[in-house]
């Protein structure tokens, strides 16, 4: 059985949003939840035929209320916003 996560918004300055790094909810109540999910694996799956996947990895708790940062290995485009990630 594998885990969703919901991409929130990419991590962003007040100048740069970084599209390779995008803030999860991984449905955690506080950050020492959020820190188990800690190392793992994360895929975006493109929408339509082809199915290519967007792999990432968990780096960071954000905050404490319990969102995490991911890295992806490229940019995730706009479409990406608010759609969910599989957790491996």
């Amino acid at each position: 059985m594998t885990q969703s996560a919901k991409l929130i918004s990419p991590r962003r300055g007040r100048h740069t949003a970084y599209n390779y790094q995008y803030i999860l909810d991984v449905g955690a109540a506080d950050r020492k939840a959020a820190e188990k999910f800690l190392g793992k694996v994360v895929q975006w799956t493109t929408p339509g035929k082809k199915k290519l996947a967007i792999k990432g990895k968990i780096s960071r708790v954000h905050g404490v209320r319990g969102k995490v940062v991911a890295q992806f290995e490229k940019g995730l485009p706009g479409q990406s916003m608010g759609t969910s990630v599989a957790l491996a």
